[in-house]
C-alpha cells in the first residue's frame, strides 16, 4: 500500500529534477547571450578605435618628425609616450583587472 503512494511523489520528484536543470539550462544561455551581445559591440569599437589610434599614431609621427628634422625622431618620441603609458597600466593592472573582474561577476549575477 505503501508503494502506491510513493510512486507518485516519486514521479513528481523526477519531473521537478528535469525541470529545475531545464530552467539552469535556458538561464545559462540567456546570460550567455547577453553576455555575448554586450562584448560584441564593445569588441567591434574597440577595433575601430586600434585603427584609428595607428593612423593617428603614424601621422603624428611624420609630423613631429617634421617638426624635429627628422622622421625618426618624431616616431621616437610616440614610442617614449607609449612607452611611458604601458609603465603606468602596468602599475595599474591590479586595479584594472580588480574592475574587470567585478563587472564580469555583475554582468553574471544580475
Amino acid at each position: 500500500m505503501e508503494a502506491k503512494t510513493m510512486e507518485p511523489l516519486l514521479e513528481r520528484a523526477g519531473e521537478y529534477g528535469k525541470v529545475s536543470y531545464e530552467l539552469i539550462r535556458l538561464r545559462t544561455i540567456n546570460k550567455i547571450a547577453d553576455m555575448g551581445s554586450t562584448l560584441f559591440p564593445r569588441l567591434l569599437f574597440f577595433c575601430c578605435m586600434l585603427v584609428f589610434a595607428l593612423f593617428v599614431t603614424l601621422g603624428a609621427g611624420l609630423w613631429i618628425g617634421k617638426a624635429l628634422g627628422e622622421n625618426y625622431l618624431g616616431f621616437l618620441v610616440i614610442a617614449l609616450f607609449y612607452g611611458l603609458a604601458g609603465i603606468v597600466l602596468f602599475l595599474r593592472r591590479y586595479r584594472i583587472k580588480e574592475k574587470a573582474y567585478n563587472f564580469l561577476i555583475r554582468q553574471i549575477l544580475n
